[in-house]
């Protein structure tokens, strides 16, 4: 599978949007902001490939002389982060909370071989090789925050002011959003995974939760009174779109909690949920055994247990989906259609 070119466009004064024209797991919104002496990004795309792109077609947009010298990472997922190893001397700024959501994951290399080298007769293999097979990072090093903060942290790029908001543990446990004022824009990561009739997206995953969390941290980001709602996925959204993803994100929760109050274990709870089909437009329904099995540890109080045991579950139950999708149908960007 290829990755089509990512869109940048222009959504507000000196800021740009990097948009992948498909859904899927680790295509992942980028921004660039700029100014006469200095830019910065907010996120970076996955692999050294889409990376090198979105360095490209920001460059279009640099004054002369000014280079990206810092990068604003929303959240410690790979899909946001490993890509600021195309920028060697860039200040790296996240949540000191985010070093523990790098040491969940694999290493980048690790990541490679692991996808690489799994067994694709098996769920788990065939899994990461139809969703993250794409990608390479054979050759990329692991990438550390260089500038750590907790709580709130003001920056400016040129005469722009920057309010970085560090969150509670929501989607992973070291979320932050980033404000631009004078843009009216906010940057959420993936406290927002975006959906719109015209660009439908995927299931949120949230890897740390509980859910309230993410619901108050989409609240922060209304709070700030901010116009334009960049998310980590999916469409660009307006306050309305952010007001139906708590909609969704609450509906969730009321559904989690009342199975785990029935004594219905985390895996069969997701299953019931996605059989209930209240989203067909949405790509990516496995990941529900993510953001419910998240839900369920804190209610139960368990411990989070290792990422492979997690995406092995998710990879099970997207085998199990398989047969119950239209043959032959796909959607624009390639997925197999679900029934409605």
């Amino acid at each position: 599978m290829t990755i089509a070119r990512a869109n940048m466009s222009t959504i507000a004064e000196d800021l740009y949007v990097w948009l992948p024209p498909k859904r899927g797991w680790g295509l992942a919104n980028c921004g660039l902001l700029t100014s006469p002496r200095t830019a910065a990004w907010i996120d970076t795309p996955y692999d050294p490939t889409l990376a090198g792109e979105f360095l490209a077609e920001s460059r279009k947009w640099l004054a002369a002389g000014v280079s990206v010298d810092r990068v604003i990472v929303t959240h410690a997922n790979g899909d946001h982060l490993w890509g600021a190893g195309v920028l060697p001397d860039a200040e790296v700024i996240a949540t000191k909370e985010a070093l523990e959501h790098i040491h969940y994951e694999p290493t980048p290399q690790q990541q490679h071989a692991l996808v690489k080298g799994a067994d694709p007769a098996s769920p788990l293999g065939w899994y990461l090789g139809e969703h993250f097979g794409q990608f390479d990072w054979s050759s990329t090093e692991p990438v550390h925050p260089t500038l750590m903060f907790q709580g709130e942290l003001e920056l400016r790029v040129g005469d722009h002011p920057v309010h970085v908001i560090g969150l509670p543990p929501a989607h992973t446990d070291g979320d932050l959003i980033v404000h631009l004022p004078r843009q009216k824009a906010v940057f959420s990561g993936d406290i927002i995974f975006a959906s719109t009739e015209e660009f439908p997206g995927d299931h949120p995953v949230h890897w740390a939760g509980p859910l309230q969390n993410v619901i108050d941290a989409c609240g922060r980001v209304l709070d700030t009174g901010a116009e334009i709602v960049i998310p980590g996925h999916g469409p660009v959204l307006d306050r309305a779109g952010v007001q139906r993803h708590i909609a969704h994100l609450a509906h969730v929760q009321e559904r989690a909690h009342a199975l785990h109050a029935a004594g219905i274990p985390a895996l069969d709870a997701a299953r019931r949920v996605i059989a209930e089909g209240r989203h067909p437009e949405l790509g990516l329904p496995e990941r529900l055994v993510v953001t419910i099995g998240s839900e369920y540890r804190y209610l139960d109080g368990s411990e989070q247990p290792a990422i492979l045991d997690v995406m092995s579950q998710v990879a099970t139950v997207a085998k199990e989906l398989e047969p119950a999708r239209i043959p032959g149908r796909r959607t624009a960007d390639g997925r197999p259609v679900l029934p409605a």
